[in-house]
């Protein structure tokens, strides 16, 4: 297939591809899925090679916010039945941390529910910052706490964070859809304040809220162009209880789509299958490793995830190994140059001080215009339209009863 082809070659020269192109990907028919996959799967190794970065997360804080994002099971007026929880002591979330990192992960994500952490709020996190690395120092620390104000991104820096994540989500045009207690615009200041206080960006999507094609590529471009060094890609978990709870619109298929299109676009960034790969990629996950190399370990915010102990296995049965704390997961030209996603000029895309990130992962953090190019002829037209509906699957959406927040023994 030449459009392919094109990617590929596109890929290995960190290229933009087009708006089309990227269209043209989601556009496949599930016949040639597997070729989608290889084709992906040559730019993946070609940047990663067969290593698998595992991240863990952390919920500091459950429940009980304010924000009334749709997908969100922690949002304003949600039903579902999950845990609701104040601020974890540094202590019991270091504890936390350690069943994670004794699973092999590498990176350590601490997220709390809310509009945004006050200065107290920061000072704690700043804390369990401290406690976590005084027992493992070499671990990398995200924090997702939502919206930020001016300076905190520098105390967190300071306090030992190398990344703060907040997602973009979807795309600017449809973003008030889903959200009206803050806006697109915020999440991007927060997304540049975090990377002008020198953490590393982190920033992604959630897929199969009822979005086109058009609206998928439209917020890849604008992550493209706001540059994170890690692109979180969430499926959405339709809790019952939230807005949302009966959108089940994505297939594994189309999942393995989504994905190539954003390892295309974002071809020498560190793309993390987050929540969600369970319930909609299910058999399917380990196909996912060819397109993505990060994954969560374990268990979500508010959801149960795959047994950590079937991760592992899943990650050495498809061929690819975890990778260890004294690897560098990001190429050296973007390792040592602590950029993002296409910072480079001839890389085709947005500047480099406009990075930033952010978060959903499986049950939401509270606070949680793309770019295009000339078409190319002979590009296969995209409906517009949301993918056909896969069947819903809700025995597959646990609510977490254990690990943080609970006397019982962590999923890791």
């Amino acid at each position: 297939m030449d459009l392919l082809n094109t990617l590929v070659d596109k890929g290995l020269r960190r290229e933009l591809p087009t708006r089309e192109e990227a269209l043209a990907v989601l556009a496949t028919s599930d016949d040639d899925v597997l070729d989608v996959v290889a084709a992906a799967g040559k730019v993946r190794r070609h940047w990663f090679g067969r290593r698998v970065k595992l991240n863990y997360l952390v919920n500091l804080k459950s429940g009980l916010c304010p924000e009334d994002c749709s997908y969100c099971s922690q949002r304003l007026g949600s039903k579902a039945d999950i845990l609701k929880y104040t601020w974890l002591k540094p202590d019991e979330a270091s504890e936390a941390a350690a069943a994670g990192l004794a699973g092999g992960a590498k990176r350590v994500c601490l997220v709390a529910s809310g509009r945004g952490p006050t200065d107290r709020d920061v000072d704690r996190v700043s804390q369990t910052i401290k406690a976590i690395k005084e027992q493992n120092e070499d671990v990398e620390v995200c924090a997702c706490l939502g919206l930020l104000s001016d300076g905190q991104a520098e105390r967190l820096r300071a306090a030992g964070a190398d990344a703060y994540n907040h997602n973009l989500n979807t795309s600017e045009g449809t973003y008030g859809d889903i959200t009206t207690t803050h806006t697109y615009a915020d999440r991007v200041d927060t997304v540049q304040k975090a990377h002008a206080a020198g953490l590393s960006a982190c920033s992604g999507l959630i897929a199969g809220m009822g979005e086109t094609d058009e609206d998928l590529v439209d917020v890849v471009f604008s992550l493209r162009e706001l540059d994170p060094d890690s692109v979180p890609v969430n499926f959405l978990i339709p809790f019952e209880g939230t807005p949302l709870a009966k959108e089940w619109n994505l297939t594994p298929q189309r999942c393995l789509r989504i994905l190539a299109m954003v390892r295309f676009v974002c071809p020498d960034v560190e793309v993390r299958i987050a929540g969600g790969r369970e319930v909609h990629l299910r058999t399917m996950q380990p196909l996912a490793l060819h397109l993505a190399n990060s994954i969560f370990l374990g268990d979500y915010l508010t959801s149960e995830g795959q047994a950590g102990k079937a991760d592992l296995e899943m990650i050495a049965d498809a061929g690819f190994e975890v990778e260890g704390a004294d690897q560098i997961t990001l190429p050296e030209h973007r390792a040592t140059a602590g950029g993002g996603c296409g910072s480079h000029a001839e890389a085709g895309c947005g500047s480099h001080a406009d990075a930033g990130c952010g978060s959903h992962e499986g049950g939401g953090c509270g606070s949680h215009a793309g770019g295009g190019v000339c078409g190319t002829a002979g590009v296969p037209a995209a409906t517009g339209e949301p993918a056909v509906k896969g069947e819903a699957r809700t025995d597959l959406v646990a609510v977490r009863r254990r690990g943080a927040g609970t006397d019982l023994a962590p999923n890791a």
